[in-house]
């Protein structure tokens, strides 16, 4: 079963006031499931319902809601009056922190009468904030399936085998530093997951789970495992990967059905020979017979140190006082020197979306990865760190050198960076040493060149323009100082066109700084090259200004008057005491402060396009992108295959890293799962270098009697607005600046519900489908297509999943190309056909669903298959055929 490590199961929120949303009973309300985790208030909601619809809300059977909701303690006291209730999820992860991760819910305890619940099975309280597991859980008979993951549990209670029922347990992601000797007693259980924990050593009892299939225990702090797991005979996949273990016992090759042990990145020297010669042993990352490095290791010694290999699911890892050389499924390397830690410490890693409120990129400053965040913060290191960081290369690289930046405190700082291209990838890596760890990006700034200004006095110049320099007189300064210069040239040709003026031009743009708040006790002489085509010879003084802008370059002022200047045939001279942006002008107006403000923004921005297409064969299909200007070409080029619709919008002008947001209007709504969707508009944030790209559905009302629909996506900066224009698809210019462009779209005509027409279905025609048994419950045709319509884009591992061949897929995948729903039918409805007279294909299905990470599919499903059951034993009671069966064998097969 496939991991839950982070909670992505967000949907389309139907907000009260959109067009086309439905009503609040029949968006949540849905027979016996109340799902209210996609909405922001969804306590609220559940509290509304509870107090007008109580009879119907007590017979609820799947309940999901958010922890992160504010009236989660308030909604916990009325849940145990929900008898029937069957499935509850109160996970967290439905906020997001400043740098878009997600956020742990508010959830610390339950109510003592919870323990009521005697028919739930299945309980997911992942992504909160327990640090025990609360009593009453064990005080439910039925349950199933339970889910703790992603919180902050130290130790399990020792009656925790009283969940005699449990097949399948996830605890990963916690403090756990050792497990209950009952949990031998959960005869049970099929599945433990206890990985990304503190444990140390394991209980001999774990080998009484005989029924065990999976074991997880990876990224443990595990020196040795227990002889007793050779007891777990119907044990099928092992992990025991990024722990301590320096031996493993010999018997685990004797397990019959394993098919899967994962040992990588361990400390295992040594490795028993019936183990090294099973074909399902994974052992990278060992230094097997390797020397011990002293901590004083040579160039030799450290070729050998430990490597890890970390895969793409994976997120720590354990380093020791021995060292390591780690690399991440990202690309990202680090290198921990021999004696960098002194004892084993755990290392947490994930890579983030930078958020632009957070990540304050300065003036033309361009970011060029994601944020990497190395834990725990702060951690001191008794030898230098090396981290090399992937990053993308800049446009630029004359104007602009690649830096690492780190957050220190309350603002981001710039590390001593060394760049290079690799040979065989010619993949770009930014290589920095640190001492301790806190959050990453790489980034393209100004190059910048800087010195030490001692008392003596210096000079420096710019590698960018040799002809700029700043002269340091003797006696400029009392105490040395840091000085920092950078250049950004500014063509003839930019300034005319932002001007419309060709006799306007400009020397390139100078920033100065200081580590100190005290002016210069002498002037400091700077010397600019003159604008291009001026000279000393043809020079009118009275064309050419000075100008001086503020630290963030907001306005500039003319202090041409307030310097001496002095000129010779190629530059101009100056004297000044503090430091800021300077700028030399040549043009006949007498006042630029507001047109120089107005070039400087200018050359702030990135020209970008939108560009809104629809598939060809699937118009309901709409990709939404954000182009940099220079892409539009080549991405239009590359899409016409399978994408047509308008020409790209007009060009508009974007800072790195804004946001803006697109909107669907005039009868035409999104209909997808995205959590960025808010009252039917897309939140998008642009940096120039990242691919920004929303591929989504879009519908219009169901009234529309089969007629093509015209609508459009207008595109609007900052926040959402209130209300959208009506005369949106009008360029408009003046108070209006939040509407930036608007493109059209054209729906065709409407087509035919998957559950209004089973039969002919999208090209195809299938027989009827009965699968499973009476006794078991069947899944027919018509459930089948309920199934496709929320499988998506996951019906390739769906299909994996089920033992299609990946030649099975690849067939599926371009006989039905452009048309994803003829992908997922014939996937789906082949694999029935093939496995209908299989006893067991129904209980495959769900299990399929769970691996794929669909698990709202599998609740379903078993949904479906509980209420044939039901109606099996209500016919079998009523013609007198009922056997002596307990109650408890009707449950709900997690």
């Amino acid at each position: 079963m496939q991991k839950m490590a982070e909670p992505l199961g967000l949907r389309d929120e139907c907000g009260e006031g959109t067009p086309g949303a439905p009503a609040l009973t029949g968006s949540c309300l849905a027979d016996n499931r109340l799902n209210l985790d996609v909405y922001p208030d969804g306590c609220c909601r559940f509290l509304q319902l509870f107090k007008e619809q109580q009879g119907e809300v007590i017979q609820v059977e799947f309940l999901r809601l958010s922890s992160n909701d504010c009236l989660l303690d308030t909604t916990l006291g009325s849940l145990p009056h929900l008898k029937h209730l069957k499935s509850l999820v109160l996970k967290g992860g439905y906020a997001r922190d400043e740098f878009g991760s997600y956020q742990h819910g508010s959830l610390t305890s339950l109510p003592a009468d919870f323990g009521n619940l005697k028919c739930l099975t299945h309980l997911d309280l992942g992504f909160n904030r327990l640090s025990i597991l609360p009593s009453c859980i064990l005080h439910l008979p039925s349950l199933r399936v339970l889910l703790v993951s992603h919180n902050s549990l130290v130790t399990l209670p020792e009656d925790f085998g009283r969940l005699s029922k449990l097949t399948f347990f996830s605890a990963m992601k916690n403090q756990l530093k050792d497990l209950p000797q009952s949990i031998g007693e959960l005869s049970m259980l099929q599945d433990l997951d206890i990985s990304e924990n503190a444990l140390e050593s394991l209980p001999e009892e774990v080998g009484n789970l005989h029924n065990c299939t999976e074991l997880d225990l990876s990224g443990n702090r595990l020196l040795s495992i227990p002889d007793s797991l050779a007891n777990l005979k119907s044990l099928r996949r092992l992990h025991l990967h990024s722990n301590l273990l320096v031996t493993v016992p010999a018997s685990l090759a004797s397990l019959p059905n394993l098919s899967r042990l994962d040992l990588q990145n361990n400390c295992l020297r040594a490795i028993p020979a019936e183990i090294q010669t099973l074909p399902f042993v994974h052992i990278r990352g060992n230094p097997l017979g390797e020397t011990e490095p002293s901590p004083q290791a040579d160039k030799s010694s450290i070729r050998r140190l430990k490597r890890l290999f970390l895969a793409s699911g994976e997120g720590s890892f354990t380093i020791t006082s021995e060292g390591c050389k780690v690399v991440l499924a990202c690309g990202i390397h680090f290198y921990f020197p021999p004696g960098a830690a002194s004892d084993p410490v755990r290392i947490y890693f994930r890579s983030l979306t930078p958020d632009p409120q957070w990540v304050k990129l300065r003036h033309h400053d361009v970011l060029l990865s994601r944020v990497l965040e190395l834990q725990p913060h702060g951690v001191q290191f008794q030898q230098e760190v090396q981290i090399w960081m992937p990053y993308i290369s800049p446009q630029t690289p004359h104007q602009h050198e690649v830096v690492v930046r780190t957050l220190s405190g309350q603002s981001w700082s710039d590390l001593k960076t060394r760049v290079k291209r690799k040979r065989k990838s010619k993949k770009c890596v930014a290589h920095c040493c640190v001492l301790h760890f806190s959050w990453f990006l790489v980034v393209s700034r100004l190059v910048q060149n800087e010195c030490k200004v001692p008392a003596e006095g210096t000079l420096l110049f710019s590698s960018v323009d040799p002809n700029i320099k700043v002269i340091f007189p003797p006696g400029v300064t009392k105490e040395p100082r840091h000085v920092k210069l950078q250049v950004l040239p500014v063509s003839a040709e930019e300034m005319q066109e932002i001007t419309a003026d060709a006799g306007c031009r400009a020397s390139p743009l100078l920033y100065l700084s200081q580590d100190s708040t005290v002016d210069f006790l002498k002037p400091v002489r700077i010397q600019l090259p003159l604008p291009p085509g001026v000279t000393g010879l043809n020079l009118d003084r009275s064309r050419l200004h000075i100008l001086h802008g503020d630290l963030e370059g907001q306005t500039w002022n003319d202090i041409t008057s307030e310097v001496v200047l002095e000129f010779t045939h190629l530059y101009a001279v100056f004297e000044v005491t503090h430091f800021s942006w300077y700028w030399l002008w040549y043009t006949t107006k007498t006042y630029i402060g507001g047109i120089a403000k107005k070039v400087y923004e200018r050359l702030r921005l990135y020209q970008v396009n939108f560009i809104a297409l629809q598939r060809k064969r699937d118009p309901e299909q709409v990709l939404l992108q954000c182009v940099p200007k220079h892409k539009v070409d080549p991405v239009l080029k590359k899409l016409q295959d399978r994408y047509r619709g308008p020409e790209p919008s007009d060009m508009v002008e974007m800072f790195e890293g804004e946001q803006f947001f697109a909107a669907f209007e005039r009868g035409i709504s999104i209909d997808m799962d995205r959590p960025d969707c808010v009252d039917g508009r897309l939140s998008f944030i642009f940096y120039s270098h990242l691919k920004n790209m929303k591929e989504i559905y879009v519908t219009s009302p169901v009234d529309r009697k089969g007629q093509a629909v015209k609508g459009q996506v207008s595109f609007y900066r900052g926040a959402v607005p209130d209300s959208i224009p009506e005369d949106a698809s009008r360029r408009r210019k003046g108070p209006d600046s939040l509407w930036l462009a608007t493109l059209p779209i054209k729906l065709p005509q409407l087509k035919p519900r998957w559950d209004e027409n089973p039969g002919p279905l999208c090209g195809f025609s299938f027989p009827p489908l009965n699968l499973g048994n009476a006794e078991t419950g069947y899944l027919t045709q018509a459930n089948l297509l309920s199934i496709a319509r929320r499988v998506g884009a996951d019906w390739q591992s769906i299909g994996l999943n089920l033992g299609l061949t990946y030649q099975q897929i690849e067939r599926i995948g371009y006989n039905n190309r452009e048309d994803l729903n003829k992908q997922i039918l014939d996937m789906l409805f082949s694999w029935a056909q093939q496995n209908s007279e299989d006893p067991e294909c129904v209980s495959k299905l769900i299990t399929a669903m769970k691996e794929s990470g669909r698990q709202d599919i599998a609740d379903e499903i078993e949904a479906i298959i509980e209420l044939g059951r039901q109606k099996y034993t209500e016919s079998i009671r009523r013609v007198g055929l009922e056997q002596e069966s307990s109650t408890e064998d009707s449950a709900i097969a997690m």
